[in-house]
């Protein structure tokens, strides 16, 4: 085998193709990404066993073949090389050599005929979506995604399509997140669980372009993602999900709009007054026109006013200070609509048109 490509085309494939790549294996041929040249292009591959990764690497095949090359040291052999042409040849012993200007390495590679690559995906069933929306929901919702091993579906997120609507969910048991999103067509009904590390992936790996198209097929185990020369594909979680919008409710008794930029800037400064791992609560007491925010901990307290628009009655409710400000954190609007029932209860933080939707539970407190 015998290509050349530029540097940085090898690197963007090399960088793509890692985030498949396990951290921890006692699989050897897992550590390895792929080099396929047939057909008349290059491709780059790489599969953890959960998530599969194929991308093409834009370069000249001067002799056909495959190798299978660790991923770590070819990484770091590609970062280090000059800015400029990548010569890689590979003998009959898998003996490989990377020339780029003055710099010769040789290094060992395998056959790779014991290398996994993509599971089969019949490709009937899809909807098309923009990078940036793809790219924007994921990083809206990610954050609520459970990294505990106490129940898998909270590892995931839930894709569920209705006809040209798509909504998104996750939780963790604290914090809810829902998007919704409107398609370009019409698509049949479905609904499935994707890990939260592929999306996590998905989303590094994503351009972000307005007008770039992600293409993603599913079957009964599978997800696929296409997209910029790339093809991503993952297991699906298996089981039922949580019944989402059953937790959702019109129902309030208090509703509140209130500057976001202000609301995180007190959240921020309250936080300066709790230490790691302590649970302080953050107090919200809202009255007509005002929202009085107290926090109090072994550091000292904080106490600030923040004016505001009110409907319905006084309440006074206390939240995690840090479930609050990961849901504003990925709010693009000016001002946020909170709705609240009483103390106990979740409140839920949503626009009119409910694109949006954070549920947030409220903690315990006492009253100094």
């Amino acid at each position: 085998m015998k290509i050349i490509c530029p540097k940085e085309s090898l690197l963007k494939g090399v960088n793509i193709a890692l985030r498949a790549i396990p951290a921890k294996t006692t699989m050897t041929i897992m550590q390895c990404i792929l080099i396929n040249c047939n057909a008349g292009r290059i491709t780059f591959t790489s599969n953890d066993g959960e998530l599969a990764i194929e991308t093409i690497v834009e370069g000249s095949i001067e002799k056909p073949g495959h190798v299978a090359l660790e991923a770590k040291i070819f990484s770091d052999i590609i970062r280090r090389l000059p800015d400029n042409d990548v010569t890689i040849e590979v003998d009959s012993s898998f003996s490989v050599k990377i020339t780029c200007e003055k710099a010769k390495f040789n290094i060992s590679g395998k056959e790779g005929d014991d290398f996994t690559g993509l599971p089969s995906i019949v490709k009937d069933r899809y909807i098309s979506i923009s990078q940036f929306n793809l790219k924007e929901i994921i990083r809206q919702t990610i954050f609520s995604i459970s990294d505990s091993d106490n129940n898998h579906m909270m590892a995931g997120e839930l894709f569920e399509i209705k006809g040209d609507k798509l909504q998104i969910a996750s939780l963790d048991g604290h914090l809810i997140s829902i998007r919704r999103l409107e398609l370009k067509d019409t698509y049949d009904d479905n609904k499935v669980i994707i890990p939260g590390k592929t999306l996590n992936e998905i989303s590094k790996i994503l351009s972000g372009g307005v007008e770039d198209e992600v293409l993603i097929y599913f079957t009964k185990n599978h997800i696929l993602f296409e997209f910029d020369k790339t093809i991503v594909v993952s297991r699906l979680i298996e089981g039922e999900y949580f019944k989402i919008n059953n937790m959702i409710s019109g129902d309030y008794e208090t509703k509140m709009v209130i500057n976001k930029r202000e609301l995180m800037g007190c959240i921020d400064r309250a936080t300066l007054l709790v230490r790691e791992n302590d649970k302080k609560p953050l107090i919200m007491n809202i009255t007509d026109d005002t929202m009085e925010l107290k926090l109090m901990s072994a550091i000292g307290s904080l106490r600030e006013d923040i004016g505001i628009t009110k409907t319905g009655k006084d309440i006074m409710i206390g939240f995690n200070p840090v479930y609050l400000m990961d849901a504003l954190r990925v709010i693009d609007d000016e001002e946020v609509t909170i709705y609240m029932v009483n103390s106990k209860a979740p409140c839920f933080i949503k626009n009119e048109e409910e694109s949006y939707i954070y549920l947030i539970l409220p903690v315990n407190f006492n009253i100094n």
